[in-house]
This record gives structure tokens, C-alpha cells and sequence, in this order.
């Protein structure tokens, strides 16, 4: 099974109204230091800060009413979780989250903010998908992937579709988009969407280095996990692997991935915060470093770009220190 264009639709109706529909932005900045027309999607706006609420809400919806009331369960460092938190309790559904204990503080805050319980975890020792299981065996739960479930990659597309739809409102052609990638759940859905309605734009992901596990399979052909040694700048998108039901999708419409250092994720920080007047976090801004630090290999001059910036939950502290020149 896979995700279809009219999985995306269906998603896009049961989030109107409820998901924010994220302007899309263009800097005169950022556009002559590029030589580009670059239209940003800040998904910084939307609800719980972050792409995620959309995956997350469209695959709670569908949990029949009989199942709702023994709860969902996630596993997450923070972005997924916030999503998956506040869709239970749009939806009146317990929820209960696996998070790292090295989570950043601002997401864990927000995650039990928005009525869920947290099971804290050693990343380093302990095995999130078996807590997870275990958990929701014990409870008759449903557990909620962060990107390997079918309606979680179609509520993720809506961002794709969306993005596609307001550039045809001002009459751009996308010759190009770019979005983060971890596990791949929102370029695999973007994508399709993009593939769908704009067949020429080329679609490029972006990973931190140490963590580019989809390039590696993307150039091998078959999926690659990694042992990693380090951590990353990017908590958000430090998946040992793409997922099972993302990575065949991104086979069919990926162009390129490209990789961004954690020096050159900051620089994109902290551009983003002075000249873009917005807060992105190190995973969502890997977009816009890469354009920065000219990573892009298929990008041409006078290009039109579409880019997702896909969250904004970054730690206070650790966004001073990059503000500071720290990283």
C-alpha cells in the first residue's frame, strides 16, 4: 500500500479549518543574496509550532469512535508529540508519549501542556518502538507513528499541496521545492503532492550530516540505516533510517538530498531570525542552510523555490547560544 494524491485531498478536508493554512513569504533579501525567487512556507506558524499537527490530527480522526477511548500512544523527541497531544485532545483521546529524556525542555513543556502523559526514555540505551508497543498493548492504545503510517505521510503532504495551490494563486511556477527530511514523512506526502500537481519542479530533501541516512539509500538504491557515533544539531531529524512506506515514495520523486552541517544549520538560524523575522528550529531551518551555504547541486540561477521551514520549537537556551555565534 501506498499514499495516493486523493489520500492528500481527503487529508486537506479534514484539516480545513482546523490546521492553519501557513502564508507563504518572500524576502527581497534573500532573494538577491541567491539570485532567486524563494517562497517560504513557515510552518513555525502552524499549531503546536511545527508540520506535524496535520499528520497527526488526520490519523486520530480516522481511529473509529470504539477504539478512541483507550488512547493513542507516540514516541517522539518532541515536534510529534506535541502534534499527536494536541489532536487527542481536540478529539476528547487520552494520550500517552515516548520521549527522550534529553527531549528539549520546551517540547516536553508543551507535550504535557497539551494534556498528555510522558514516559521519559534513554535514547542512548533504551528502545523507543518496544516502550511504545508494550505500552499500548497494556492499554488496547493505537500507536500514532511519527512518519511511517499512511494517514500521518497524507496529512504531511497537505503541506505540499498547499504550497503548490497559493504559488498558483501569484502565478509562480515552482522549478523547484525543498523540505527537511528525517524519517521522510513530510517530503514523501509533499512531494506526492508537488509530483501531482506540478510535474516538472524538482523535489529536493534536505539532512544533517551524520544523519543522512536517506541520501545514503537514495544513492544505494535500498534502504540504509545508520549506527550513529554523535549527536546533531537537529534533534528533530536524527532517524537511523527512512521509513519502510516513506522511502519508496521518495524513490519515485526525489531529485536530490543534500547535506548541511550543524555550523551551516545555525548560520540558518540565525538568518532567519534577522532577516526573515522568524524563529526556526535547527531541524526546520536545514532548508534555507542549504540555499545559504549553496548545497543545492540541481539548483540554477533565476530559479523559482519553493522551501518548507518545518518548525519553530527550539530550546531558549540553546537559541541564544546560536544567536551568540556559539555554533
Amino acid at each position: 500500500m501506498t499514499v495516493t494524491f486523493e489520500d492528500i485531498r481527503l487529508a486537506a478536508q479534514r484539516l480545513e479549518g482546523l490546521a492553519i493554512r501557513t502564508p507563504l513569504m518572500e524576502s527581497q533579501a534573500l532573494n538577491d543574496r541567491l539570485g532567486l525567487r524563494v517562497l517560504i512556507k513557515p510552518e513555525t506558524l502552524q499549531r503546536v509550532g511545527a508540520f506535524k499537527f496535520r499528520g497527526a490530527f488526520n490519523r486520530l480522526a480516522q481511529i473509529p469512535q470504539a477504539a478512541r477511548a483507550a488512547g493513542v500512544v507516540a514516541f517522539s523527541s518532541g515536534n510529534h508529540a506535541q502534534g499527536v497531544a494536541l489532536a487527542a485532545r481536540m478529539l476528547g483521546m487520552p494520550a500517552l508519549i515516548v520521549m527522550p529524556a534529553d527531549a528539549p525542555q520546551v517540547k516536553v513543556d508543551a507535550t504535557r501542556g497539551y494534556g498528555a502523559e510522558i514516559r521519559l526514555y534513554d535514547r542512548m540505551k533504551e528502545d523507543r518502538i518496544a516502550i511504545a508497543a508494550e505500552i499500548a498493548r497494556d492499554r488496547g492504545a493505537t500507536v500514532v507513528p511519527a512518519f511511517d503510517d499512511l494517514d500521518v505521510i497524507a496529512g504531511q503532504g497537505t503541506v505540499g499541496l498547499e504550497m503548490v495551490q497559493q504559488a498558483e494563486a501569484i502565478h509562480a511556477e515552482l522549478d523547484m521545492f525543498i523540505c527537511p527530511v528525517g524519517g521522510g514523512g513530510l517530503l514523501a506526502g509533499s512531494s506526492l503532492a508537488v509530483k501531482a500537481l506540478s510535474p516538472k519542479t524538482l523535489v529536493v530533501g534536505v539532512e544533517p550530516a551524520g544523519f543522512d541516512d536517506t541520501r545514503i539509500s537514495f544513492e544505494a538504491g535500498v534502504r540504509q540505516g545508520l549506527t550513529p557515533t554523535t549527536r546533531s544539531l537537529c534533534d528533530a531529524l536524527e532517524s537511523p533510517a527512512p521509513g519502510e512506506l516513506t522511502f519508496p515514495i521518495l524513490q519515485t520523486t526525489l531529485k536530490e538530498i543534500a547535506v548541511v552541517s550543524d555550523a551551516e544549520v545555525a548560520d540558518g538560524m540565525r538568518y532567519a531570525f534577522s532577516t526573515l523575522k522568524l524563529v526556526v528550529e535547527p531541524g526546520g531551518v536545514v532548508g534555507l542552510a542549504a540555499l545559504l551555504a549553496r548545497r543545492v547541486a540541481s539548483l540554477r540561477s533565476g530559479q523559482t523555490v519553493g522551501l518548507v521551514l518545518s518548525g519553530g520549537n527550539v530550546d531558549p537556551g540553546l537559541f541564544a547560544r546560536v544567536l551568540q555565534g556559539d555554533y
